[in-house]
């Protein structure tokens, strides 16, 4: 690598002035919809999910064999893995295992399936692993190639194991039958710019375009742009996307997301707005994480238009369920608050029919305030009534409406709602 002092400086190393169930499975469920899986397919999918997750460790391997059979090239193994790791990653492992023995097991000879299948263990962070699977291939007379070794770098970085990562590299260059590809740059690359590490990225963009790698492709403008954003060097984060722009080049969903959290932060709504119509014409499935910090930015500054209008890009966009939520949910708070009780009730109506409900007791709670604080009585009742069939209502909520019915005299009502707690359990 060049040293920091020597660095040659690229075009597009100089930013320009330019103008312009459980969380493991609401994860998994996630991800299947982001790969397009069919509406069987990722049921099934999901329902493999579940019977690992409450097997004992020793059923994991039995589990799959029966499920699967032999190995399924069709599944989507990674984001199985990415579901387990969170919450059961000693069951990753094992599925992880299990695979490497269909492999041995049938002396497959195919190298990319090894190297498909060490990849898999960035997924699960977990370079031992990797290693095992590949002195297995080794052992089975399997020769190594530029793919596997990346999946290698790939799974020595994901770990944290960046001294490992390098040898690997070495080995590489010093090689005639595996040396480093595009691929094996951008590992380094992306590795350096999640860090934050503005000079290892720059090193690593200029070696690999000196190795005859195009660099001013839209993947490492991302990692650029991502580079910056940690590094809060936001002024040349803007400049590089920007230049995407400018170069008639469509940013790709990693880039919409970095931009998205930094424009947020930096308040620039106008700028959040024009990302987010994107969604009306791409097929980008836009993290929950990501929609909460925009629903939070729109209320933090009493957006209400903005949040509308958000929620009409995100349901002409098809977003999942858990997505619309927030937004509707977010929107419902901000009219309570405002004690604005006929957008309330249109807004949950609106909410309902798209066969959403809430999914906390906060906002429900927020909602009724509202109703005690304009002393509408009858029509809270016709709001709880309209809620029951999708939510049930929580001690929390029955101890407000308790003591708002004692507050202001109803009597009646509040001996109605004590037989209610009764039966639900909460006497």
């Amino acid at each position: 690598m060049a040293a920091a002092g020597s660095r040659v400086t690229l075009p597009i190393l100089r930013a320009k002035n330019t103008y312009v169930i459980t969380e493991s499975r609401r994860r998994f469920a996630w991800i299947l919809s982001r790969r397009g899986s069919s509406s069987s397919s990722s049921e099934s999918d999901v329902c493999l999910l579940q019977k690992l997750l409450k097997v004992p460790l020793s059923g994991i391997k039995a589990t799959l064999d029966s499920e699967l059979g032999g190995e399924s090239t069709e599944f989507p193994w990674a984001a199985l893995l990415t579901a387990l790791s969170t919450s059961a990653p000693q069951k990753a492992n094992l599925v992880i295992e299990w695979k490497l023995e269909k492999l041995t097991k049938g002396n497959n000879q195919n190298q990319e399936s090894y190297a498909q299948l060490i990849f898999l263990c960035e997924k699960i962070r977990n370079l031992p692993i990797a290693l095992l699977i590949f002195t297995s291939m080794e052992a089975q007379g399997v020769a190594p190639t530029t793919s596997v070794f990346n999946a290698l770098v790939s799974a020595s970085l994901s770990s944290g194991n960046l001294l490992t990562a390098l040898s690997l590299f070495e080995i590489m260059k010093n090689s005639e039958g595996y040396q480093p590809d595009a691929d094996t740059y951008n590992h380094f690359i992306s590795a350096y710019a999640n860090m934050g590490n503005k000079n290892a990225v720059e090193d690593w963009v200029v070696t690999k375009e000196s190795s005859g790698f195009p660099v001013d492709d839209v993947q490492t403008y991302g990692f650029l742009i991502r580079c910056c954003i940690k590094s809060k060097n936001f002024e040349d984060s803007e400049r590089y996307y920007n230049e995407i722009l400018l170069a008639g080049l469509m940013p790709n969903e990693s880039i919409f997301h970095d931009m998205l959290l930094m424009f947020c932060q930096k308040k620039r709504f106008n700028e959040v707005k024009d990302i987010l119509k994107f969604l009306r014409h791409s097929r980008w499935k836009i993290d929950c994480s990501i929609v909460k910090k925009v629903v939070n930015l729109y209320s933090e500054f009493g957006q209400i238009d903005m949040l509308e209008e958000l929620l009409v890009i995100l349901s002409e966009s098809n977003q999942m369920s858990e997505v619309l939520s927030v937004v509707h949910c977010s929107i419902l708070r901000v009219y309570a608050r405002k004690d604005r009780l006929d957008d309330v009730e249109y807004s949950v109506g609106r909410m309902l029919k798209q066969g959403i409900s809430f999914t906390s007791a906060k906002d429900v709670e927020e909602i009724i305030c509202s109703y005690f604080r304009m002393e509408a009585y009858d029509r809270l009742d016709l709001f709880l009534e309209r809620i029951r069939e999708s939510y049930e209502l929580t001690r929390s909520i029955y101890d407000l409406l308790g003591a708002g019915y004692r507050r202001v005299g109803l009597l009646e009502k509040y001996n109605m709602l004590v037989n209610e707690m009764k039966v639900a359990g909460f006497a």
